[in-house]
């Protein structure tokens, strides 16, 4: 898969500014995707999806689907004693359905 210029670049700036957890996005155009993700092992931490029985089964808007998956994400990640991650967007900008995303994370208490 060919990644973006703007993707190559947002990466290349998280992994170069900071050591923290990454939280990647990504979205196709049915479903959305919030992976932690631990670069330094390159295992995935936690994840939620719009594909999981316990989300998917709701019947809920995008917007709605991006807030719950948002929190769903920072509850597992915060389980796993992780508090502060790296916000990776991704080759998306930053509006719309990954800013709905981020900042439920946030307001479920993530730190980036």
């Amino acid at each position: 898969m060919k990644n973006s210029t703007r993707q190559n670049r947002t990466r290349f700036k998280l992994k170069k500014v900071t050591d923290r957890k990454r939280l990647s996005i990504f979205k196709s155009n049915n479903h959305i995707y919030a992976q932690i993700i631990n670069d330094e092992k390159g295992v995935t931490l936690a994840s939620a999806s719009s594909l999981e029985k316990s989300i998917r089964t709701e019947n809920k808007t995008k917007k709605e689907l991006a807030e719950r998956i948002g929190k769903e994400i920072a509850k597992r990640s915060i389980e796993n004693g992780i508090k502060e991650v790296a916000f990776d967007k991704g080759k998306y900008k930053y509006h719309g359905i990954i800013k709905i995303l981020a900042e439920a994370a946030r307001a479920e208490g993530l730190n980036f």
